[in-house]
């Protein structure tokens, strides 16, 4: 998500915002489940998985949104 962006700029976020710690450690969660639940590692129905990805894609919108009006 954060590709592109210094290390250094997502580090300082992490220890100076809690909410975006924990939001960006949420996304990174949400991340690894929807990836196993496609691979079929994790036995999940459709409508679970389908609220993870929303889950997650509200998570990524409002850490971008959070990281654009840091800098």
């Amino acid at each position: 998500m954060f590709e592109g962006q210094p290390q250094a700029e997502l580090d300082a976020m992490m220890k100076a915002n809690s909410e975006f710690r924990q939001l960006y450690f949420r996304h990174k969660e949400l991340d690894k489940q929807v990836l196993d639940a496609e691979l079929g590692v994790l036995p999940i129905d459709d409508t679970t998985l389908g609220q993870m990805k929303r889950e997650k894609l509200a998570a990524k919108q409002r850490l971008l949104q959070m990281y654009e009006r840091a800098n």
